[in-house]
């Protein structure tokens, strides 16, 4: 018996207004997040984000994406967008992750940042406690005003071969709509996240490429 395809789920990161959410939402987004950290230009606060995910149907999953918030911060983003998955962009331990499932009892996502074939390993220590990894590209220490993800850069997919983890993880770093095939093909990846791959500047994300972004990961059947 054939093994029966199925299409790749798409998250669209970091965004701030009605018309991309809508855009998103008509597209066939799986995800949409929002982003809490307060340096990214694709920061919005929890009310904003509440008042944008009220846009959203249950069936597509809302996103926290905070780096390294501690619980007050944490406590005002639940308590005003009550995400599906949280995501924690930055050096959280497995024992943070531990502490925050206990204290929220929602979906852990954890981002792994990858430069090097040593990185992937690294995903290991949140076996036990992350409920999804999202592989991420590493920014190089000379990039100036670098951010914990959403930089537009992209890391060398065939690090993870043979690496892949026993829980569902998401491909992130550097994708558009002109190479997101390559990527899902060359790792085998059944959800792709995107940020910056899908505006015209930080922070600003275009309807159309939101659009074309979801149709080209969709069209790959994994």
């Amino acid at each position: 018996m054939s093994r029966q395809s199925k299409s790749v789920q798409v998250k669209i990161c970091g965004l701030l207004t009605p018309e991309t959410v809508k855009a998103a939402v008509e597209a066939g987004a799986d995800y949409i997040g929002f982003n809490f950290y307060p340096r990214s230009p694709r920061y919005v606060t929890p009310q904003k984000a509440a008042e944008l995910a009220a846009l959203m149907p249950a069936s597509v999953l809302k996103v926290a994406l905070a780096v390294d918030a501690d619980d007050a911060t944490l406590d005002a983003i639940m308590a005003a967008l009550d995400p599906d998955i949280l995501q924690l962009h930055g050096d959280e331990t497995s024992q943070r992750l531990v502490e925050l499932k206990s204290r929220y009892g929602v979906t852990l996502m954890k981002a792994i940042p990858i430069a090097g074939p040593e990185d992937p390993i690294k995903s290991e220590i949140y076996r036990d406690s992350a409920d999804l990894l999202l592989f991420d590209a590493k920014p190089p220490k000379s990039m100036k005003n670098a951010l914990p993800g959403g930089n537009g850069l992209a890391f060398d997919w065939s690090l993870l071969a043979g690496q892949k983890p026993e829980i569902p993880w998401m491909l992130s770093g550097g994708l558009t709509v002109d190479n997101v095939r390559e990527a899902i093909e060359a790792t085998g990846a059944e959800a792709v996240d995107v940020s910056s791959g899908v505006e015209d500047a930080p922070g600003r994300k275009n309807p159309e490429l939101i659009r074309k972004f979801i149709q080209a990961a969709k069209a790959v059947d994994v």
